[in-house]
Formats: structure tokens, C-alpha cells, sequence
């Protein structure tokens, strides 16, 4: 009796520790848990309090350079837009070089330094969380998404990094985010201009929007040093050049007019002004805003259109409202910022 008392104790203090260990352990994972249903219940909150919502006006902040999207209330009238002028602008969306929304659809286009750099077409969802990604070359220069967020459509400079002068090549790309079928480059869509099936080694593709069938876009195209405004039909895959001096067109939510700058002076550095055309009548009038305009207009509204324009700084840009019809003036919409989206 007495020679198994040592085993029995020891053998009791094992369990104790044993027990104590595994209640340590069960203590960790419950503590590691809660915090991480915490960290998760956190994320949560902060997609849900920024997400695209209707009523936004979705932007590129530059204020700080981060480049990060941001939002404010897509304001209508000039003392509406001057009042969210001073309104707190709610942040904490992705770092893009260039964006667009629609819908429920985000579309975010990324450039990471390296040797060569690389660069991304990011689809996101209504909470701008990311859904699929795209390797890219070149510099992400335009982002276009449809009306229901189901077509989407960017351009990249393949070569040089302005359209002012002639030494530049395009890359423009089309998704449909329903099939997930990808048009890397649309330059081989079957061209016809002044009537004739066209062909060129020189043509470039650029500023595609899309229609609210999804189905029909218009889009820039150049070659010979001219540009035109091409009516493109994705079933058909088909384009048509329709006129000449059309560039970056903006189609209206009512899709019965397209922004596009113009080039009114050749050989300019600032050679563009804002135009809206009238597709229905084909007569095209200047809009308010006599600068420079390098930007693939945005429509806020049926009658209204956004455009971002260098800052005060000469590095970062602002963006600017103004009404399509050509009356009015231009009015400061947002300060440091570019890339800019109403979501309906």
C-alpha cells in the first residue's frame, strides 16, 4: 500500500497539470477567437459603411497622394455641389490609378513599381472587395463600367502617355462580367469607315461606353492621325465610324447624348474642349468649360457632367461640374480628386 503511493500521487498531479494545460489552451483559442470574430465583425462594419451606394459621387482622392477611392453626396444644383464642396468626404476605398462604378460593380485600375512595372484591371463588388484580377501592361490611362455593371471596358497606354501628340499606342480591353469572357485587345473588331470594311496596322482603340443594352458602345478610334467616333455592337462584334474629332465619349444615362473633348487648336499642348453631341440630330454644341479638358467626362446626371482638371499645384487635380446643355458655368466639385463616378 504504502509502495504505490508515490505512483498514485504522481500520477494525480500529471492529470492536474494536464488538465490545467488543456484549459489554458481552450482559454487561448477562446480569447483568439473572440478577437478574431471582432476583427471580422469590424471589417464587416467598415465594408458596409463603404460600399457603392446609390446617391455617391465615387472618386480618386489625391489629397494626400495615396490615390485611395473615396466618396461624397452626388449633390445636384450649384449650391448643392458647393455645399458638399465643404462636406467631410468618407474614405477607405482601394488605391486605384484610375476608377469607375456602376450598379453594383467597381472597376479599379492598379500600377505597382517594379522592373517591368506591373499593373492590374481589379473587379470589385458592391462592398469593393475584390472578385477578379487581371494582369495588365502599360499605364492604365481609362476605366469604363455599363450602366447595370456588367460590361466593362479599360484602355492602357502601350507606348508614350498623353494623347496630345502622335507618338502613342493603345491597348483597350473589354469583360463581360456575366460570362466572364475577356477581349484583351479590340483592335482586330471588323472596322468600317466611309462606308468600306477598313484595315491599318496604325489603328487604336480608346474611351469605350457602353449603352444600357449592353450590347451597343461607342468608342474612339484613330489611324492616319485622325480620330473618329465608332458605334460598336458586341453580339455582332462590329464597329462603324460615325464622325470625325471625336475623343473619350461619355454616353448620357438617357443615352441620347454623348460627351467627347474635341480638338480645337492642332499642335497645342491643351488642345481639347468639352463637347456634348445629340445622337439623335448629330449636332454637337460646346459645354460652359473653355479649359483644357484631358478626361473622359463623367455624367452626375442627365444634365449635368463631371470632369476632373489640374489643380492649383500643377500635381494634383480637381474635379469639376458642369451643365451639358452649354448654359451655366463650371463649379468646383471636389478638390484633389479625379476619376470621378456617380453611382445611381
Amino acid at each position: 500500500m504504502t509502495a504505490t503511493t508515490p505512483t498514485t500521487s504522481g500520477s494525480l498531479r500529471s492529470r492536474i497539470v494536464t488538465v490545467a494545460l488543456a484549459t489554458a489552451v481552450l482559454a487561448g483559442v477562446a480569447v483568439a477567437y473572440t478577437l478574431h470574430a471582432a476583427q471580422r465583425a469590424q471589417s464587416a462594419d467598415t465594408a458596409s459603411e463603404f460600399g457603392l451606394d446609390r446617391g455617391q459621387l465615387y472618386f480618386r482622392s489625391t489629397e494626400a497622394g495615396a490615390g485611395r477611392v473615396a466618396r461624397l453626396p452626388a449633390a445636384k444644383g450649384t449650391q448643392a455641389a458647393k455645399g458638399a464642396l465643404k462636406a467631410r468626404r468618407t474614405t477607405g476605398g482601394p488605391s486605384c490609378e484610375r476608377f469607375y462604378a456602376a450598379a453594383d460593380t467597381g472597376l479599379c485600375l492598379q500600377r505597382r513599381a517594379g522592373i517591368p512595372p506591373k499593373a492590374y484591371a481589379v473587379v470589385l463588388d458592391d462592398r469593393l472587395r475584390e472578385k477578379r484580377r487581371i494582369a495588365l501592361t502599360g499605364i492604365p490611362n481609362r476605366a469604363r463600367v455599363s450602366a447595370s455593371g456588367r460590361m466593362l471596358s479599360w484602355t492602357m497606354f502601350a507606348t508614350g502617355d498623353s494623347y496630345a501628340g502622335s507618338s502613342f499606342s493603345t491597348r483597350t480591353s473589354i469583360l463581360d462580367t456575366r460570362t466572364g469572357y475577356l477581349i484583351k485587345n479590340m483592335e482586330e473588331i471588323p472596322l468600317t469607315l466611309d462606308g468600306r470594311r477598313y484595315h491599318s496596322p496604325d489603328v487604336n482603340y480608346w474611351g469605350v461606353t457602353f449603352a444600357k443594352d449592353d450590347n451597343r458602345f461607342y468608342a474612339t478610334v484613330s489611324t492616319k492621325g485622325r480620330t473618329y467616333l465608332v458605334r460598336g455592337d458586341m453580339r455582332k462584334w462590329a464597329a462603324t465610324a460615325l464622325r470625325e474629332n471625336v475623343e473619350c465619349p461619355s454616353l448620357s444615362p438617357d443615352n441620347t447624348r454623348l460627351a467627347f473633348k474635341k480638338r480645337v487648336r492642332k499642335g497645342s499642348r491643351d488642345p481639347w474642349r468639352l463637347y456634348v453631341l445629340d445622337l439623335r440630330t448629330m449636332r454637337e454644341r460646346p459645354v460652359a468649360e473653355r479649359r483644357n479638358v484631358d478626361d473622359q467626362a463623367a455624367w452626375l446626371d442627365d444634365g449635368t457632367l463631371a470632369y476632373a482638371l489640374p489643380g492649383a499645384d500643377g500635381r494634383k487635380s480637381d474635379i469639376w461640374s458642369t451643365p451639358a446643355d452649354g448654359s451655366g458655368k463650371p463649379v468646383l466639385r471636389v478638390r484633389g480628386g479625379s476619376s470621378p463616378a456617380a453611382v445611381r
